[in-house]
């Protein structure tokens, strides 16, 4: 099982568009390092939903639905997407500023690879952000 954080901003396509669509093609991503992480990611996998550039906050837990195809949205068969589906909204959400100042999230990628779309987290990592979500410490 691995986990991640994808990162959307809210205005383009917000949580709540997500949970009313019931899942979702991850498309678009033109980074390679972001399409390797889309790549490796695999079925039953879990993903933070991260809005960026309007309230920079993890905002939700989604899940791997179906694993890295070519992406529709593009004839070049290097990107791909994979489909996500929503599972829930944290209780409340966690913003950017309560991750960099939680010393134990000092090295999640969402602060040393701030501009990444699709990132890789640790299992501690994805926990501690619950955990915040649910205003407990760990």
């Amino acid at each position: 099982m691995n986990y991640w954080l994808v990162k959307s901003e809210p205005f383009v396509y917000s949580w709540n568009d997500f949970v009313t669509a019931g899942k979702s093609v991850w498309d678009g991503v033109r980074n390679y390092q972001a399409r390797n992480n889309l790549q490796a990611m695999k079925e039953g996998d879990w993903v933070l939903f991260y809005h960026s550039n309007e309230g920079m906050e993890v905002v939700g837990i989604a899940q791997v639905l179906k694993e890295a195809y070519p992406d529709p949205t593009t004839d070049d068969p290097r990107w791909v997407v994979v489909e996500l589906v929503p599972v829930q909204p944290l209780v409340q959400p966690v913003t950017l500023k309560q991750i960099k100042a939680d010393n134990r999230l000092d090295q999640i990628a969402l602060i040393r690879q701030s501009r990444l779309s699709v990132m890789p987290i640790r299992p501690e990592e994805f926990d501690v952000i619950l955990s915040l979500s649910q205003n407990e410490s760990t």
